[in-house]
């Protein structure tokens, strides 16, 4: 028999933060801060507004684009947010999940040998998405000196003519890096003299702890050159709801809809109503998950100081990326030895690129307890080291 698996997807490796998410599954009494998912329940009154949509009987397909409501609501929150006005018809369209928005975008824009700029360490899915697009990745590795955001220079390094896109995952899994209004000035004026398009990923956008967070769209003639893509599962702890946005120039957001439409048809019914509430109703509730997770941030950074792990400061999403350099360990074989001799999961840096080696993840989606009882067996681990 012919080999029934195409080679492009053979080479693509595994998640490496799934990996680690297995085993924890099977390791009785083990601890885990590697998924970045909201220990919060989804505020009650988005999960009425869902559990009163089914009562309704609201349980059809939406539009390929999704509900005109939420659409509706979703310019109207960028609009009061960064000042950006979005035609709810025809500049924005729902997806499942901030993951399918990225995928779409890609397929959508790239012709077969384009250049994808993807500064790593970044989300797992950037790179592979690229590839199954037909795309070259080129990786910028982000420097711990320049806390891991994005310099010009480094953009202006990796253009070639055949450039085309440039990802921009900030805030940043997983490293919590942001990018403030003057550091995305400066990377507009590179995209704009090159003509390059962004996919900027804002999904950890409400997760900011040092002032308001900016989006690349906010700066003059970048509007017409990004698709932000976003979601509800991060900010308002909707992940298992699976519903995200993308919002852009028409021509882009149409082809994306054609290929969401044969793939998709349309994201979830119940989840798009629920949406809607939180948009409308949800700012309290984003507030109270923030101050929580500003609280573990910071006691996470403590503990760091303390058992002698450096760390520098992250100020968005719900990660810390410590440097494990100095023990002289691979990341994988660090987060391998952690979870075997004292049931504590992290995730090694490496699963976010190959520049993300001698640092591991750990998030603080996690209880304080969780996080106290974590930092004990990792205390424990580094003193034997």
């Amino acid at each position: 028999m012919r080999d029934p698996v195409g080679k492009k997807v053979i080479d693509i490796k595994p998640s490496g933060i799934r990996k680690f998410f297995d085993i924890v599954l099977e390791t009785e009494g083990a601890i885990s801060l590697g998924v970045g998912e909201p220990d919060f329940d989804t505020p009650w009154h988005i999960r009425d507004e869902g559990i009163y949509s089914l009562e309704k009987g609201k349980t059809f397909y939406t539009s390929n684009s999704g509900l005109k409501e939420l659409r509706t609501e979703i310019s109207r929150y960028l609009k009061r947010t960064q000042g950006v006005t979005y035609d709810p018809l025809k500049e924005v369209f729902i997806t499942v999940g901030g993951s399918e928005a990225i995928d779409l975008a890609l397929r959508a824009m790239i012709d077969p040998g384009d250049e994808v700029l993807i500064p790593q360490p970044s989300y797992v899915s950037y790179e592979p998405c690229a590839i199954l697009a037909d795309a070259r990745p080129v990786i910028i590795e982000l420097k711990e000196k320049n806390q891991f955001r994005l310099t010009a220079q480094e953009v202006l390094d990796k253009v070639t003519e055949r450039t085309k896109i440039l990802v921009l995952p900030f805030p940043n899994n997983p490293t919590g890096a942001i990018m403030e209004k003057e550091d995305l000035e400066e990377i507009a004026r590179v995209v704009r003299e090159k003509d390059l398009y962004v996919i900027s990923d804002e999904i950890y956008g409400e997760l900011t702890y040092s002032g308001k967070h900016f989006s690349i769209i906010a700066l003059p003639g970048m509007k017409e050159r990004t698709i932000l893509i976003n979601g509800f599962s991060k900010a308002y702890a909707m992940t298992g709801w699976r519903l995200g946005y993308a919002c852009g120039p028409e021509v882009i957001i149409n082809q994306m809809v054609k290929i969401h439409q044969f793939a998709i048809m349309c994201a979830p019914t119940t989840s798009q109503y629920a949406a809607v509430e939180a948009l409308k109703n949800g700012d309290e509730d984003v507030r109270i998950m923030k101050e929580q997770y500003n609280h573990r941030r910071r006691y996470l950074l403590s503990e760091f100081e303390r058992i002698g792990l450096p760390c520098f400061e992250p100020f968005g999403a719900f990660y810390v990326f410590p440097c494990i350099k100095k023990f002289g360990m691979s990341s994988e074989d660090f987060c391998t030895k952690l979870l075997k001799e004292e049931k504590l999961a992290v995730v090694p840096g490496t699963a976010f690129g190959d520049c993300g080696e001698g640092y591991i993840r750990v998030s603080y989606a996690y209880s304080l307890d969780n996080l106290k009882a974590a930092m004990e067996r990792l205390e424990r681990f580094i003193s034997r080291l």
